[in-house]
């Protein structure tokens, strides 16, 4: 086991809520543009959860009328999330990238996660196989150029991708109204742009 897998293992009870610092606010958000950013998903549809942790986000999607099925390689996360979500889901030990779900899903989520991939391309590739109607994953503009992104995502067979904002901190709870704002910040344009710059995340939304 690595080092960070370690660490995972010994902090699997209670992930979630030792990661986010007003979890219904974050999650809720993410999951309401999980299921409206590009091609709108629909109660039953099945998300495909890869690097799921504790399956926190398994709930948010499991109360818009969502299927969830989680995975994550650490076993102590695979148990905290089947204890969190009971009979609700499906979730299985495997690694995001080699493993396979059953049979195709509506989408597939990757968060905090997308540097786990060996292999960017061919992880996209893999993802494209199974995935129906979008992949949705969070992107640090910082770390990796956007435009190289798009490019392996195209050439893995999504011809639409969509970048958006997403300025709902993790670790510092926002008054009400001051959410309100960094919401509707998202949609600002150039200054959401200028902002990425310095801090905070795309969630990229791309479909066949």
């Amino acid at each position: 086991m690595s080092s960070k897998e370690d660490q995972y293992a010994r902090q699997a009870t209670d992930w979630t809520e030792h990661a986010y610092a007003d979890v219904a606010a974050y999650l809720a958000h993410r999951a309401a543009l999980i299921a409206t950013l590009g091609p709108r998903l629909e109660p039953g549809d099945e998300v495909l959860d890869l690097a799921c942790g504790d399956g926190g986000l398994g709930e948010a999607l499991l109360a818009r009328g969502l299927r969830y099925r989680g995975v994550d390689l650490t076993q102590e996360m695979v148990e905290a999330a089947r204890a969190r979500l009971g009979g609700r889901a499906e979730v299985d030990v495997g690694d995001l990238n080699d493993y396979e779900p059953p049979g195709p899903v509506a989408a597939t989520t990757v968060f905090h996660a997308i540097y786990y991939a060996r292999d960017r391309s061919a992880f996209f590739r893999r993802d494209a196989e199974y995935t129906e109607k979008k992949a949705v994953f969070d992107l640090n503009p910082r770390q990796y150029r956007v435009d190289d992104v798009a490019q392996d995502l195209r050439s893995a067979g999504f011809s639409s991708i969509e970048f958006r904002p997403f300025f709902v901190p993790q670790t510092v709870s926002l008054p009400r109204p001051v959410l309100a704002a960094a919401k509707a910040l998202e949609h600002s344009g150039p200054f959401a742009r200028l902002a990425l710059r310095w801090r905070f995340t795309y969630l990229v939304a791309a479909s066949p």
